[in-house]
């Protein structure tokens, strides 16, 4: 496989029965929520299509393959990242009020928040379990480095919500939320298929580093598209992190950036009431002015060479080599 889609496509098919053979385990009321939150079926449980994007099972497979290791190996790990990236954004949805994901309504605002919180917690632990049923002598350590993971990527949602009410947020802390929130995960599946195959510990730790440095790059990349991404192709309203009051990484930088703009976003920031269109749009472009996305860009840039030279340095095979960097490379410049 050389095209990034292909890549992603195929880690989805292989995953797909595996993935619903899991959510079977659920009690039906749950198994429903889940199910639609996957993009399995509608709320009336028509069957429909329309799943996520597959980047952490892809590089769960891929791992497995970078240590000559087959699906019995890759498929476990993928289905078990790709279980608590949902589980995450499951929750994610409930804490910011998203109503919208992937041009659908969210589970929460469909069956209201009990019910996708449960959905979360379901999927979490069914992570753990289908990780646990590997047939691998080493299965016990990769489901520690999954728990490990889901601890770091807890801490990262934590810290982005604690931010918010927070009057001051240095850039260094906002870099170590993001890349606990995103890169704890992505670092976790881009090595995961390797752990559970019982690589060598170079291979294992050099991939964790790769996926570490690309989780950094997408996420810095996902806060681009948080304020100036196209809502029809990113499935979330315009303008959506300013809306929120997130403080994602462009904001903080300009926030801290000591210039007219940044001092005037934390005016608008500070306000009391909701901010009105106008101000969004203001608010977008005095980032930009204080040099807030310009920054994000070339970090995430630097992030991405990063990620690439961590794969030239393993010296894996060709072709797992080069569907690492395609699928890097597209992931990190996504959709800007």
């Amino acid at each position: 496989m050389t095209a990034t889609v292909s890549i992603l496509a195929e880690g989805q098919r292989r995953i797909d029965a595996p993935l619903r053979s899991a959510l079977d385990r659920l009690d039906p009321a749950t198994r429903h929520v889940c199910g639609y939150h996957l993009g399995f079926w509608d709320s009336d449980a028509s069957p429909i299509s329309g799943t996520g994007k597959g980047i952490r099972p892809a590089l769960a497979l891929l791992s497995a393959w970078a240590a000559g290791a087959g699906d019995e190996i890759g498929i476990p790990a993928a289905v078990a990242c790709e279980l608590i990236h949902n589980f995450s954004l499951l929750h994610d949805d409930v804490m910011d009020h998203d109503t919208e994901r992937r041009h659908r309504t969210t589970a929460w605002a469909q069956f209201g928040v009990p019910a996708a919180i449960l959905a979360g917690d379901a999927l979490c632990s069914l992570a753990s379990e289908v990780l646990a049923e590997a047939p691998s002598a080493t299965k016990d350590w990769a489901v520690r480095c999954l728990t490990a993971s889901t601890r770091r990527l807890i801490a990262g949602q934590a810290a982005d919500l604690a931010f918010e009410t927070q009057d001051q947020v240095s850039l260094a802390e906002c870099l170590k939320m993001a890349a606990d929130k995103t890169g704890a995960l992505m670092a976790c599946s881009a090595s995961l298929g390797a752990v559970l195959a019982d690589a060598p510990a170079e291979l294992a730790l050099g991939l964790a580093e790769f996926g570490e440095h690309l989780g950094l790059a997408f996420q810095l990349a996902d806060d681009i598209l948080g304020i100036w991404g196209n809502p029809e192709r990113t499935g979330k309203p315009v303008l959506s992190d300013l809306r929120s009051r997130k403080k994602s990484v462009p904001v903080v930088y300009a926030l801290a950036s000591g210039t007219p703009a940044g001092d005037r976003l934390a005016v608008l920031y500070a306000q009391p009431d909701e901010l009105n269109e106008a101000q969004l749009h203001e608010a977008a472009e005095l980032v930009s002015e204080a040099g807030g996305k310009d920054w994000t860009e070339q970090r995430a840039d630097e992030e991405l060479e990063a990620a690439l030279a961590r794969i030239d340095s393993l010296l894996l095979p060709g072709p797992i080599a080069e569907d690492f960097t395609t699928l890097a490379r597209q992931l990190s410049h996504r959709d800007r």
